[in-house]
């Protein structure tokens, strides 16, 4: 609600603007009469609803509307005297705007809204702590370091951002159903786990009185609005191995409400591995037999004959509808489940359990994981079955908590639990905590869960060895996309189309989650800085429990967990001794103190480095890795931290590449370096404060022969862009999310740049004359630069200019004539506000505009 305050509050003003200007009157008089009066109403609606959280078609409408209204209204700004036919398009519009601001004010002025307003507001007030807490969290998951400075920049005049915001925003609640599973186990531990003097103590009488299933009660109401309310004819219920959906499932069969519906026509057939259609139809012709005797033709093989002589079957089955269960559906299956989709049988409902996504249905249903209350009783369950389990309040919080209300987990170490003594329990604890793992000796845990990772077939060894390279980064953290293509393409030799393919197999079989943080549709020129994964906490834990099934010296990835200063026991048994891992991840606590032991890594490619502290060193074995090509460092703690020992590198003539995220660069450049392999460098969230000021240090000593340089959401860049600007080597130089307000006139100088990214530098207002000097320039990206009025005079002296992306640079107001020049430009990407810029040019070039339709 208080956006929709912000936003009525641009569109009186630009209104009232315009409206001074006399175009399109009367009817831009009438509007701003109708405004006047509506904004004490928005005003005080705003003030009521300021901590309500209110989500309904309406709001969503209302909302709708005035963000329309509001680029309407910029648009009349912007139109000419003398384009009748856009005047009256427009006038058209403000006439229907006219009409819904019109009907909105009768509407507000129905007293009785706004007393119930009140009413909501007080009751709200009982309940704001724990809202607060709520909206920290929604806030951290939506990713609002990323949307919030789009409310900022529409208070300084960009109000067609608005459409994107508005876009992004319904994007990612569409999306956050397809997210819940993963990113419920975030929840669990921010939500779930407050401060201890703030928890309430636990019934420990109700947990014990209760009875089996848990958290059932939410899934089981959905499910039932889905499928009977409605009118999904059919939904897949998807969720890791050991989640729940079976149990769901069978519960789902038993309802009464369900039973009422269906009455005898409920089946529920266990379909399972993966089968060829004809036998899963086989399988469920043999279920169906069993309850309606009838004979199935022999020719049943034949998968089309199969599944249209089941549907013949399931329409005779009488009056009543059908719902009909498949199970534990595996990859494979999809043509079965397209052919029952595509009957369309009104009297059919099928209900759909898989580990597997099926990205091609629309209707899926993500199962949670158990929240506290819950989780409590399942393992209080778990651990009485030969005699009452007896668990502190504290005890009993932190083992579900490290289960992150996983079903099975917390089954299975519950049962653990009441297989020992109560004295244990502590140190069992402890040791899950140190070890990094829930259960280390429990094989049938892992075994289990591995079923996941086995619906990759054969054919997919590589998918399989990606699934385990996402272990080496840390629990509940985003992994950046970028990264793993680095990765992959080290140890796999993968490009980077290949890379995201992996990625959407694994999504697609719930071994991880994709998000990105903006609208953008993954390969926009090889951009990935907006995308990320997210992997499952077991499913790391599975993960870094099959990589410690090899023998130490044969494993092809070493993934260690240090607490404190507490190596593994088998690392330190093996210290001494070489190991043939290519891939070395090692992540820290903010208890560790740099106690590095010497390690034999001849063979290490990819170096991954996960720390917590406000200052980190290399560890000193780093400069013995002579086949290193890839580091990764990455700092999750609050600020930029200071890097050691970054010299070390210099002697690795196989390094390629470089990551670094929230680092401060000018620790790195204290002492000389030459890192002269060094092709690539990404840096994100890093400090460039007094980068490379020591006069005694060049950066183009340092990085002789970078040929690209990716910078993401950094601060302090201005002053370091100029030495930047000296490694006339480059050929790619990406400056994303960065506080820049003016690019060096040295950029000139790089002669051989081929790719310039500038995307949502916002605070962008003027690109550098010299920017013309570009000549080999093919993708000029300045993308959502809002600040941005106009392009360089000289722009046409880039003659290899093949490719420009000007989308949501809402400021531009006007294109200089020496485009004429750009004879290799092929594509401009634009959106609906910038479109008719590019009009007077599309005779004279051969350029393909690609409109990008901010509306929808």
């Amino acid at each position: 609600m208080e956006f929709i305050g912000v936003v009525f509050v641009q569109l009186f003003k630009v209104a009232v603007e315009l409206a001074k200007s006399m175009k399109f009157q009367p009817i831009l008089g009438q509007i701003e009469s109708t405004l006047v009066s509506l904004k004490p109403l928005i005003e005080e609606m705003v003030g009521l609803n300021m901590g309500l959280e209110l989500k309904s078609q309406a709001l969503d409408k209302l909302q709708d509307e005035i963000l329309e209204g509001l680029v309407l209204v910029r648009k009349c700004v912007k139109c000419s005297k003398v384009d009748f036919l856009k005047r009256i398009k427009y006038k058209k519009k403000l006439e229907k705007l006219d009409e819904f601001l019109k009907s909105l004010l009768q509407e507000l002025k129905v007293e009785e809204t706004r007393n119930v307003m009140l009413n909501l507001l007080l009751t709200k007030e009982t309940s704001k702590k724990v809202d607060e807490m709520a909206n920290d969290v929604k806030e951290i998951l939506l990713g609002t370091e990323k949307h919030g400075g789009l409310l900022e920049e529409l208070l300084q005049g960009e109000e067609e951002s608005l459409l994107l915001i508005r876009k992004n925003y319904d994007q990612i609640e569409r999306s956050e159903k397809e997210q819940k599973q993963f990113r419920g186990l975030v929840e669990w531990s921010m939500v779930n786990v407050p401060s201890k003097d703030d928890l309430p103590p636990i019934n420990w009488d109700e947990v014990k009185a209760s009875t089996l299933p848990v958290g059932f009660d939410k899934p089981m109401e959905e499910l039932k609005t889905d499928l009977l309310k409605n009118g999904f004819q059919m939904l897949v219920l998807t969720g890791l191995q050991g989640s729940g959906k079976t149990t769901l499932a069978k519960h789902f069969c038993e309802d009464k409400d369900v039973k009422g519906t269906f009455k005898d026509n409920i089946f529920l057939v266990h379909v399972s591995k993966q089968l060829s259609c004809g036998d899963i139809v086989r399988r469920i012709v043999r279920k169906l037999n069993k309850y309606k005797k009838t004979e199935s033709p022999d020719n049943i093989d034949d998968t089309v004959i199969a599944v249209e002589w089941l549907q013949q079957f399931l329409n005779k089955a009488g009056q009543n509808p059908i719902l009909l269960v498949l199970d534990d559906v595996w990859p494979g299956s999809e043509f079965l489940l397209k052919k029952f989709n595509e009957c369309k049988m009104s009297n059919c409902k099928i209900l759909v359990t898989s580990i597997y996504n099926f990205p091609g249905f629309s209707s899926r249903y993500y199962f949670e994981p158990l929240d506290e209350y819950n989780a409590i009783i399942l393992l209080q369950h778990s651990a009485s079955r030969y005699k009452p389990a007896c668990f502190t309040d504290d005890f009993a919080r932190k083992v579900v908590e490290r289960c992150r209300g996983f079903p099975l987990a917390i089954e299975e170490v519950g049962r653990s639990l009441g297989d020992r003594a109560t004295e244990s329990w502590d140190k069992s604890l402890s040791n899950w905590y140190e070890n990094s793992t829930i259960i280390d000796s429990e094989t049938d845990f892992f075994g289990f869960l591995q079923s996941s990772k086995d619906t990759l077939n054969e054919q997919m060894d590589t998918v399989k060895e990606c699934f385990m390279d996402l272990g080496s980064f840390p629990e509940n953290q985003r992994i950046p996309v970028a990264a793993l293509i680095e990765i992959w393409a080290v140890l796999y030799k993968l490009e980077d189309a290949p890379s995201i393919s992996n990625l959407y197999e694994l999504t697609n079989q719930s071994l991880a989650n994709h998000i990105f943080t903006m609208k953008e549709k993954i390969d926009v020129n090889g951009y990935y800085s907006e995308h990320f994964v997210t992997q499952h906490y077991l499913l790391r834990q599975l993960a870094i429990y099959e990589t410690g099934q090899d023998p130490v010296e044969h494993r092809k990835r070493m993934i260690i967990d240090i607490c404190g200063n507490n190596l593994p026991k088998w690392l330190k048994e093996h210290k001494d001794q070489p190991v043939k891992a290519r891939l070395l991840s090692i992540s820290t606590d903010n208890n560790f103190t740099e106690n590095w032991h010497n390690m034999q890594l001849p063979e290490v490619e990819v170096l991954i480095l996960n720390f917590h502290t406000k200052a980190y060193a290399l560890p000193g074995f780093v400069k013995t890795m002579d086949k290193l090509k890839v580091l990764i460092v990455t700092n999750y703690g609050s600020e930029p931290a200071e890097l050691r020992q970054f010299h070390l590198l210099d002697k690795l003539s196989d390094l390629k590449t470089i990551r670094l995220q929230n680092i401060s660069l000018a620790s790195i450049s204290k002492n000389s370096l030459a890192l002269k392999s060094l092709q690539k460098i990404s840096l994100s969230r890093c400090s460039m404060a007094k980068a490379f000021s020591a006069r005694r240090i060049q950066i183009s000593d340092a990085f002789p022969n970078l040929v690209e340089i990716n910078i993401d959401c950094c601060n302090d860049l201005e002053k370091s862009l100029d030495k930047f600007c000296s490694l006339t080597s480059l050929k790619k130089l990406s400056i994303t999310n960065c506080d820049l307000s003016m690019l060096s006139e040295e950029i000139g100088e790089l002669k051989d740049l081929e790719l310039l990214r500038l995307r949502s530098c916002r605070d962008l207002h003027k690109l550098p004359d010299s920017i013309r000097k570009l000549k080999m320039l093919d993708v000029l990206d300045i993308s959502d630069c809002l600040s941005l009025r106009t392009l360089p005079e000289d722009i046409g002296e880039m003659k290899s200019l093949r490719k420009l992306d000007v989308r949501q640079c809402n400021g531009l107001e006007k294109l200089p004539q020496s485009i004429l020049n750009l004879k290799q430009l092929e594509e401009v990407l634009c959106d609906e506000v910038t479109e008719n810029l590019w009009e007077p040019f599309l005779a004279k070039l051969s350029i393909k505009v690609t409109k990008e339709d901010i509306s929808t």
